[in-house]
């Protein structure tokens, strides 16, 4: 396959309530990504818009952005698989400059949650499952995880002890990002007061602090050939390994339950394409929108054995010290979750950490980075795995 590199990134602040348009959202992660990559609207060959429509009123907006960022009249899709949107749109872009389509893509994510209340929120996540069969009954995505949470327990020792544990380690390093949501420092005494918001109960056995936030922010990611990568940018950062996979909608048709197969399948994918294996991965980005997401992340990854994850975080491997540093920018626990940015901004860090440019959560001389990026309950996996 033709060499394809990454050569401009960008994020806006992941806030609680962005007080502007989605159009003005999208330009602030648009912009830095320009200016990264030192290129003008005339040097984009196409743009892919990656979103959860649900929460916008606004109906197809890759036509709007695309008239807004100044890229008429270049062609422009819209990419949505729920949480993980804009790494599907990474695949695409991949897959339109690989092709010889166009020789840059960007890449731009989105989501603007605070336009409704978190109630109504949670309903539209709720219908990111069978809205016949399982939705009517009232899950919800904290109930769903709270469900593997139970299972990776029973059938692996796992304790809520262990989870409050990757809760402090994303605490730890999201003070050290100025772009996240939650700046403060958890501990694990927290979670042992039953008077501390951190130990309330939200779907056991998954309390607050095992939950991460709604945000909005937007993400942007430019996509290019190599002879427009290398005529670009200093440091190129390539795209070495893709995978993807999906799975059943209805959680009744799946028989494991202490991991997520779509994480799996397309791992597998990636180490394959990129020629490399879990042990050669430097620095990874995990999708922990719940604590238990990242336990399972560990070992869907090949990072740790099938229920050997609890003993990474014990030992603190996945700090920036580790073995194998996962989510040192705080991941979506910290920084928060803009369901439509947040792959933009997984990959932005590892963008980063690859070039050597990441300031206090730089992991010392790192080769390789994995991105883990998932939408809905395990619905949609996407892993991707770039190089120096």
């Amino acid at each position: 396959m033709p060499k394809v590199a990454i050569i401009g990134v960008g994020q806006s602040k992941f806030v609680r309530s962005y007080p502007g348009s989605i159009r003005e959202l999208a330009f602030e992660g648009f912009s830095e990504a320009m200016r990264d990559a030192g290129m003008t609207t005339k040097d984009i060959g196409a743009s892919v818009i990656c979103s959860a429509p649900e929460y916008d009123k606004q109906r197809s907006p890759a036509g709007v952005f695309a008239e807004y960022l100044g890229l008429n009249p270049q062609p422009t899709f819209y990419a949505e698989s729920l949480c993980s949107s804009s790494s599907t749109g990474l695949r695409l872009a991949y897959s339109l400059v690989a092709s010889g389509l166009h020789d840059s893509v960007a890449v731009v994510g989105f989501q603007k949650m605070s336009e409704i209340s978190s109630s109504e929120s949670q309903d539209l996540m709720g219908r990111g499952a069978d809205i016949q069969w399982e939705s009517p009954f009232g899950t919800m995505m904290p109930a769903y995880y709270a469900m593997y949470a139970q299972a990776h327990m029973q059938r692996h020792g796992t304790t809520p002890e262990d989870l409050s544990l990757i809760r402090v380690k994303s605490a730890t390093y999201g003070q050290l990002n100025e772009r996240a949501v939650y700046r403060k420092p958890v501990t694990m005494e927290m979670f042992a007061d039953p008077e501390n918001r951190m130990c309330g109960p939200v779907s056991s056995p998954l309390r607050v602090g095992d939950c991460c936030a709604n945000a909005d922010g937007s993400s942007c990611i430019i996509v290019a050939n190599e002879q427009k990568a290398k005529a670009f940018s200093q440091k190129p950062v390539w795209i070495l390994g893709i995978g993807a996979a999906s799975t059943s909608v209805n959680l009744a048709s799946r028989d494991v339950f202490t991991g997520l197969t779509v994480a799996r399948e397309a791992g597998r994918q990636a180490y394959a394409m990129a020629g490399i294996g879990p042990k050669d991965i430097d620095v990874a980005e995990v999708h922990d929108c719940f604590t238990i997401a990242e336990m399972m992340a560990y070992e869907d990854l090949g990072f740790a054995e099938e229920g050997q994850g609890k003993e990474l975080i014990r030992a603190k491997e996945t700090y920036k010290e580790g073995s194998i540093p996962v989510n040192v920018d705080g991941g979506l626990l910290s920084k928060g979750h803009p369901v439509g940015a947040t792959g933009g901004s997984q990959i932005r860090t590892i963008v980063l950490q690859l070039r050597g440019d990441a300031g206090d959560i730089q992991v010392p001389d790192p080769q390789f980075g994995l991105v883990h990026n998932i939408g809905g309950v395990g619905l949609y996996g996407n892993v991707s795995i770039l190089g120096r």
